[in-house]
């Protein structure tokens, strides 16, 4: 990169930064030798877009709309935007900032802001390796479902399949069937008796043999993932152009389709109907976590993509366009569910509600295929909603992976630093076969991904979270916090985000992580599976 191109010479930080900031100066040479070599987006889009597609991902899908309903409906939307507001977005503005300021990944970062911390760092790089472990599972399993769809008929539209059982209950087209609470849907069946073989496992103490199908599809995920990210932000910020646009499309298409369907309205006045008794309720505790999940700080990703932009770059821009096109997506994702779950309702003669009790992985592999399999045009339908799917999980395991490869090359540049295809190739192997021999290649893998799905990173990114603003807020100070931000776009942040920063949205993380929206049941049970994973529970905690 040419000099004048670099946004790390001392002539190009602003003076005042040089003169309220000394503690920076201690060490100016480390701070320029870093930044001077350190690769950089070729387009300001090419980081927008890789941040949209991280924090847009599978949960504002299936998780949002679900939370929604469940709690108030239109109501819900009262504390989820303060939570957005108050907590969200400042804290997604301040990885931003720290990123861009101090150029360096989640571990090496707190050698300057406050070394004591630096297990954070270390926490950060484990709580998004075993994430993408049943993560890029269910990437996996849409790549299956992908495959499948390229025929005329989809393998689950009908109960007269090897797989499917005197259960299998097709009602669609049919005014003589009855349902019941034996009954299974062609898509459950196919999702669990042909896709996971689940029926050959008997739960986490026997997961059954191996499924070579989903292990060919795991091995071409990691193919494509690789060669988007060994060349660093040079080829992942051209990726993104794609993976980050398209669901947008699909989802613009299938909002369109299913607002078109018989019964749809019942789906979205269910979905909005506010209940404002629940704002009594925990619905709030459920608010910020979900907002905290959306927007994705304390994954160490935001602070990976923003270390490589210019100096001066306007991350509180970013961070507020990023935070709202989040948001906007989680609520039209809503409309794109619930207008199907209506129509479904329609067709089974029943109340939203009763169709409306799937949440998870199922509501994308049984639900919505379902209703997919019984439209006009159902091959075209199901094709592109699983590559939204895929794209959508793609987006979310590159900024996993850059975390953890940005944070590890930046702690040990003497040993990686110009090795780092082989460090790509070496982490994905690594991940590749660690995802197989748990969640994927074995008949039982789903009751893993249900374990990790569950107990995986909820209190503990929660609470990665809270001690990272602790550390920035307190320790490292935030008046100190504030001059860099100063340095980097010249003005200094107001006094809603000092506030925010120091006290409110730790408070809300406490709060989350203190204060549990529902009663631990260890005794998991749901449509799929029913497993007692308290000793699993235990083991892991140990």
């Amino acid at each position: 990169m040419s000099e004048q191109n670099s946004p790390v010479q001392a002539d190009s930080l602003p003076r005042q930064a040089i003169q309220t900031n000394p503690s920076h100066t201690a060490n100016p040479v480390l701070l320029m030798t870093q930044t001077d070599s350190r690769e950089k987006w070729s387009k300001k889009m090419d980081f927008l877009l890789s941040v949209i597609g991280f924090a847009v991902d599978l949960g504002n899908v299936w998780r949002f709309p679900y939370i929604c309903y469940q709690n108030g409906g239109g109501a819900f939307l009262i504390p989820y935007t303060l939570m957005a507001i108050f907590g969200g977005v400042p804290l997604f503005y301040m990885e931003l900032a720290l990123g861009q300021f101090h150029r360096a990944g989640a571990i090496s970062i707190w050698k300057r802001i406050c070394p004591i911390f630096k297990g954070i760092g270390f926490a950060i790089c484990i709580i998004a390796l075993y994430v993408s472990f049943y993560y890029n599972t269910i990437i996996a399993w849409a790549l299956y479902y992908l495959y499948s769809s390229f025929t005329g008929t989809l393998p689950w539209t009908s109960c007269d399949n090897p797989w499917n059982t005197p259960n299998c209950t097709n009602y669609f087209g049919k005014s003589n069937v009855t349902w019941t609470t034996f009954s299974k849907s062609p898509a459950e069946e196919f999702y669990t008796r042909k896709v996971l073989e689940i029926q050959e496992s008997s739960g986490l103490y026997d997961v059954g043999g191996i499924r070579w199908q989903l292990l060919l599809c795991l091995f071409l995920l990691f193919t494509i993932v690789y060669f988007s990210l060994w060349k660093g932000v040079k080829t992942s910020g051209k990726v993104v152009w794609v993976t980050a646009t398209l669901p947008y499309i699909v989802l613009l298409i299938l909002l369109v389709r299913g607002a078109t369907l018989p019964g749809a309205w019942r789906g979205i006045v269910f979905y909005l109907r506010p209940d404002w008794e629940k704002l009594m309720s925990t619905v709030w505790v459920d608010a910020a976590a979900q907002i905290f999940f959306s927007l994705g700080p304390g994954f160490g990703v935001l602070l990976a993509l923003a270390s490589y932009n210019h100096f001066n770059n306007n991350c509180y821009r970013d961070a507020i366009v990023t935070s709202v096109v989040n948001c906007l997506t989680s609520f039209l994702s809503g409309f794109v569910i619930f207008t199907v779950l209506g129509y479904m309702a329609e067709m089974r003669d029943v109340e939203v509600e009763d169709v409306a009790k799937d949440k998870g992985p199922s509501l994308l592999f049984i639900t919505y295929p379902e209703a997919i399999a019984n439209m006009v045009g159902s091959t075209f339908f199901a094709i592109i909603f699983f590559l939204m799917m895929i794209t959508l999980g793609l987006d979310s395991t590159f900024g996993g992976l850059e975390a953890v490869i940005t944070a590890v090359m930046d702690e040990y540049p003497h040993i990686l630093a110009k090795q780092r295809e082989l460090f790509v190739l070496g982490l994905i192997t690594i991940s590749t076969t660690i995802t197989a021999c748990l969640c994927l290649s074995f008949q039982g893998g789903a009751y893993v991904v249900k374990l990790l799905e569950e107990f995986g990173a909820g209190c503990s990114i929660l609470a990665v979270v809270l001690l990272e603003a602790i550390a920035v807020s307190w320790f490292y100070g935030i008046q100190r916090f504030c001059d860099d931000v100063k340095a980097m776009l010249g003005f200094t942040p107001g006094i809603f985000w000092k506030v925010c920063w120091v006290a409110i949205s730790p408070a809300f993380l406490a709060v989350s992580i203190f204060v549990p929206s529902k009663k631990l049941n260890l005794q998991l049970s749901f449509n799929l599976l029913s497993m007692n994973l308290a000793h699993w529970v235990y083991i892991v905690l140990a």
